[in-house]
């Protein structure tokens, strides 16, 4: 996920036993251009697999794009054709695809001869409900040497609305062979069983559900999670972590939306006025102090910038 699986927060899932992590999504062009978001993106500081998902519209810089990781550490290399979000869409990529199956064959060709490592692709079931063509592009990515497919059970169209189809994802079990991960609305243990028989899926992805609790992959696979409170200590790790690899500056804005989430799942009775004073402050002190507070259960947490 864009902006969310940084490479600390994939060290935090990797911790607590989350089965396979994957990067950020990478552009493939401006990877091959040296644009330092997309290197940053790559990095895997010695997890292991170290899987890279790279998205992209033409064939070419794809292909480089792969040779780039793999020559940098990657172990798999994910195609994106499942992204919803509007940028990655103008631009024909993502869930595009979807919509182009003959052009999205060609990128997988291509990228899958680049390399020497397996290459996996994530889709959605379709574009819209009147083109659900899932189980035809994965077939078609099986035969040119795919050897994973992750399907969202939504349309692009649906974006993260209603609920994920996990039936529907049958059908791309019985188009292939190999391996097949299922993704979408999966929240608890019972879900990821649900999702797994409904589906047939062999392994379940969780995205949104970890926003809040990088763990929580590992406690789905039957790993223990944290205890309540390891919990605090466990979120100013995961910011102090943040401002190290990004720097002080962007690193406390880039978390932001991390502390937004841990404080929407662990401490929704937070006053607005503290939780406000926390999402704005450029203080990391102050934020990790206010954040442990916050996590441990407190209401409102003190206001070193209001004393001021």
């Amino acid at each position: 996920m864009s902006g969310v699986t940084d490479l600390p927060f994939r060290q935090l899932a990797f911790r607590f036993g989350a089965g396979l992590v994957v990067t950020e999504m990478v552009a493939s062009r401006e990877l091959v251009f040296n644009a330092a978001e997309s290197w940053s993106r790559l990095k895997g500081a010695g997890l292991n697999p170290h899987m890279v998902q790279l998205a992209g519209r033409e064939a070419r810089w794809l292909a480089e794009a792969a040779v780039i990781a793999e020559a940098n550490g990657a172990d798999i290399i994910d195609i994106n054709m499942g992204c919803p979000a509007k940028k990655v869409i103008g631009g024909y990529a993502g869930s595009a695809l979807m919509r182009e199956p003959d052009h999205a064959l060609s990128l997988i060709e291509a990228t899958v001869k680049a390399v020497k490592i397996p290459v996996t692709v994530k889709m959605r079931l379709g574009w819209d409900e009147t083109s659900i063509n899932a189980p035809e592009i994965a077939a078609r990515a099986e035969a040119a040497g795919v050897q994973l497919i992750t399907v969202h059970g939504r349309t692009r169209m649906q974006f993260y609305e209603g609920r994920a189809d996990w039936d529907a994802i049958a059908a791309v079990r019985d188009a292939i062979r190999i391996p097949l991960i299922a993704n979408g609305d999966v929240e608890t243990v019972e879900d990821a069983h649900e999702i797994l028989r409904r589906s047939g899926a062999d392994a379940v992805m969780v995205g949104r559900g970890c926003q809040g609790r990088p763990w929580h992959a590992g406690v789905l696979a039957g790993h223990a999670g944290p205890e309540a409170d390891e919990i605090p200590g466990l979120v100013v790790e995961h910011y102090k972590m943040m401002l190290e690899h990004y720097g002080p500056d962007v690193g406390v804005r880039h978390a932001r939306k991390h502390l937004g989430w841990y404080l929407d799942r662990h401490s929704p009775d937070l006053t607005p006025q503290a939780k406000a004073a926390i999402m704005t402050s450029k203080d990391s002190d102050f934020v990790a102090e206010a954040m442990e507070q916050a996590v441990s259960g407190s209401r409102d947490v003190t206001t070193r910038q209001e004393a001021a």
